[in-house]
């Protein structure tokens, strides 16, 4: 580990896994890994993306891809779980078909691309995996019904502590961050709902919403030597929401 504060930030010779990575937090992170110096696989279920096309619920898929990453890069050091899915629809009208499909992509997907990486960097001794969950995974209410995603957020955040209690002695360190709100493609059309998006600048001790390069900051920090002693941490980007 280099004693030099801003070489303890770069990831110079490691190999990251970015899942939901076509866009938004995903895309930024990333790119940000990317100028730190990573060697970055990029991979998303959407079509076209200069990387890896994979769908996280697929078992098979997934250990194909983390094998593949690691057949031609030798090593893998870094997984960032970060596809994900919503359903904002009322609790008593949500179809079984939804639910399922949330359930599989936030909460099975962690497991898989965690399991896999998670093999890999136990054998090679070291790793850093980093959950996106949400700070609708360390409260009940919301803005809106979201139930799914509270529910497989909050088991992403349970997931991270356990994991980490259990592989962090063999040198794998799990963190998770916890976002508010960000700016991205996907809720431009929420924030397009102007009283919606003044509620949440109310709610939001700072006043504003984050952008996705701030979550991709927290997501640096969680994945180089910076953070040599952080595990089982849930990093809050969240401009002061759950301190409330």
């Amino acid at each position: 580990m280099s004693n030099s504060l801003p070489e303890r930030f770069r990831l110079d010779g490691r190999v990251a896994l970015v899942t939901g990575a076509a866009r938004g937090i995903g895309k930024a992170i990333a790119d940000g890994y990317a100028a730190a110096g990573a060697t970055v696989v990029a991979a998303d279920v959407a079509p076209g993306l200069e990387g890896v096309t994979l769908d996280v619920r697929d078992e098979r898929a997934v250990e194909a891809a983390v094998a593949d990453v690691t057949r031609r890069h030798g090593r893998i050091d870094v997984l960032v779980n970060n596809a994900g899915v919503v359903g904002r629809t009322a609790s008593e009208e949500m179809p079984l078909e939804l639910w399922e499909r949330i359930v599989a992509v936030n909460m099975t997907g962690v497991f898989l691309c965690s399991r896999a990486a998670g093999r890999a960097m136990l054998k090679q001794g070291s790793g850093a995996i980093v959950n996106i969950a949400s700070i609708m995974g360390m409260v009940g209410g919301g803005l809106y019904p979201n139930l799914a995603y509270h529910a497989t957020k909050g088991a992403v955040v349970n997931m991270t502590r356990a994991l980490a209690c259990e592989w962090s002695g063999r040198g794998v360190r799990v963190n998770a961050i916890a976002p508010t709100f960000v700016e991205t493609e996907l809720t431009q059309r929420l924030f397009a709902d102007r009283p919606m998006l003044e509620r949440i600048e109310e709610l939001t001790p700072m006043g504003r919403v984050a952008t996705a390069e701030e979550i991709a900051d927290a997501a640096l920090y969680l994945a180089s030597d910076a953070a040599a002693m952080v595990t089982g941490h849930i990093l809050a980007v969240d401009g002061g929401w759950l301190a409330r």
